[in-house]
């Protein structure tokens, strides 16, 4: 998966590449007295592939081929261009629409062996006098890990030449690149909606059961801060279990932190000391869901709980022009920094039997989260030693594309 990983990362760079050259030559094609015949044809050239990777990034569908053949064909120079999945013809673009089933069975055949294949006449007949359908390339699309998720075919007027074959080649390989990166998104889509599920189902029994305990204890004595406490525990439940939205606001998560705090104290009374600084112009700022809460219950359950007497926890948001510095510190018991490399310990099966696994897990759930949405330099920083306490430091962009608190 890391090499196919890798592959598809240079597909990206390329294509970056390549947008940068497009919006050079686009520049250039405005002044009609710079631009070279060579430069106005990559400009179509980039231009057309860029409306054509729209409708493959959305996945091999029926409605997305029909949007991508047309342009597919431009490319390939074509006169006419279908799409097939494993199974069926899902789009046919100019000429060879009666050719159907024939170009259906040689895509299935491609699609088995792997391997493109050029037909002749022999393998296109028809009983139209008038057909002017004289060959077909048909060549694999290769999406994620190398699987043909379908077939390209190029259809002509003449016996396919060779610089055909090659560009049908050629175009059904960077078709092929594109459905990686739709079926990578939807993978990391995936991940992240599992790796929710999966903070979610850390929230400890025992953090449950105390909390009961604690509410109960106040049933008697003091019921109207047991109906309080009750409420917050709803509250705070309600949010870490929501349907929907894979990302939330930093104000949201801070609600939600500060009703669990609210709980903890209870429980805990004046061992537990919150310290908040936060910058009111980075509550807006957007980031994963239960992205932060995680790395406060590890402060307070894994840092201050073992603890005897006071601990603090220090919760901190800064405004860093274009990023928001969010920082969760406690003065607890820490960890060996050890055990902690990339969170790994614990994953690989080689943690400590003392140590708690929820820790480790919980840590590298969120670092995973962060680098999948904003990329490789935005993990988390953590800093620690035993006796030490931990602090964990993340830096979050106040925009990012497709990034939106309830998306």
């Amino acid at each position: 998966m890391s090499g196919n990983l890798s592959a598809v990362v240079g597909v990206v760079s390329l294509f970056t590449v390549l947008a940068a050259a497009l919006f050079a030559v686009g520049r250039l094609r405005g002044r009609r007295g710079i631009a070279t015949a060579g430069q106005r044809a990559t400009y179509e050239v980039l231009h057309t592939a860029g409306l054509a990777a729209e409708p493959l990034r959305a996945g091999l569908s029926p409605a997305g081929a029909a949007k991508a053949a047309r342009h597919l064909r431009t490319l390939v120079g074509a006169d006419g261009l279908a799409l097939t999945n494993t199974e069926e013809l899902l789009a046919l673009d100019g000429r060879g629409a009666h050719h159907g089933e024939q170009l259906r069975a040689a895509a299935r055949r491609v699609v088995t062996s792997e391997r493109s294949t050029v037909l002749g006449e022999s393998e296109l007949r028809c009983d139209r006098v008038d057909c002017p359908v004289r060959g077909a390339v048909v060549a694999p699309l290769a999406g994620e890990e190398g699987r043909v998720a379908g077939a390209l075919v190029a259809i002509t007027d003449g016996a396919p030449a060779p610089g055909l074959v090659q560009a049908t080649l050629e175009t059904a390989h960077w078709a092929g690149s594109q459905l990686a990166l739709a079926e990578l998104d939807s993978s990391r889509e995936r991940l992240a909606r599992a790796e929710v599920r999966a903070l979610r189902a850390q929230i400890s029994p025992h953090f449950i059961y105390n909390a009961l305990t604690a509410i109960g204890s106040f049933v008697r004595t003091d019921p109207e801060r047991a109906r309080e406490l009750i409420l917050e525990f709803a509250e705070f439940t309600r949010y870490s279990f929501r349907a929907h939205g894979e990302f939330t606001t930093l104000a949201e998560e801070l609600r939600s932190i500060d009703r669990y705090l609210t709980i903890e104290r209870a429980r805990f009374g004046d061992r537990l000391q919150v310290r908040l600084q936060i910058a009111p112009e980075v509550l807006p700022v957007t980031l994963p869901f239960l992205c932060l809460q995680p790395l406060v219950e590890n402060a307070v359950r894994h840092g201050l709980s073992r603890k005897p007497g006071t601990g603090m926890v220090s919760i901190e948001a800064r405004d860093a022009g274009a990023e928001c510095h969010i920082t969760v510190e406690d003065d607890g018991v820490g960890m060996d920094p050890g055990t902690l490399t990339a969170g790994i310990a614990e994953l690989a099966g080689t943690a400590d039997p003392g140590d708690d696994p929820g820790q480790h897990v919980g840590l590298s759930n969120v670092d995973e989260r962060l680098r999948s949405v904003f990329g490789d330099g935005f993990g988390l920083v953590v800093e620690t030693g035993l006796g030490s306490g931990t602090k964990v430091s993340m830096r979050v962009p106040k925009f990012h594309p497709g990034v939106r608190a309830g998306s």
